[in-house]
């Protein structure tokens, strides 16, 4: 789950039923190929976990920034 926020004088409560998604579920989902997908974590626009030697994206941090985001409201 995702930090609960306040918007005006309600709180906002995000379930994100996956936290992190592997690199190629992301690409499918996104319709990108599994080298733009690397691409973007390199460049620092996807954040991302290593679980081992598997790198995931990260859509709990995703979908946080995507909420900071000012453009947003």
């Amino acid at each position: 789950m995702a930090e609960c926020k306040t918007v005006g004088e309600q709180k906002q409560i995000i379930l994100i039923a996956t936290p992190v998604m592997t690199q190629n579920r992301y690409a499918q989902l996104t319709g990108s190929t599994e080298g733009q997908v690397r691409g973007q974590i390199e460049k620092g626009h996807l954040p991302s976990l290593k679980f081992g030697r598997v790198r995931m994206i990260n859509i709990a941090a995703l979908s946080q920034q995507a909420l900071d985001q000012e453009d947003w409201q």
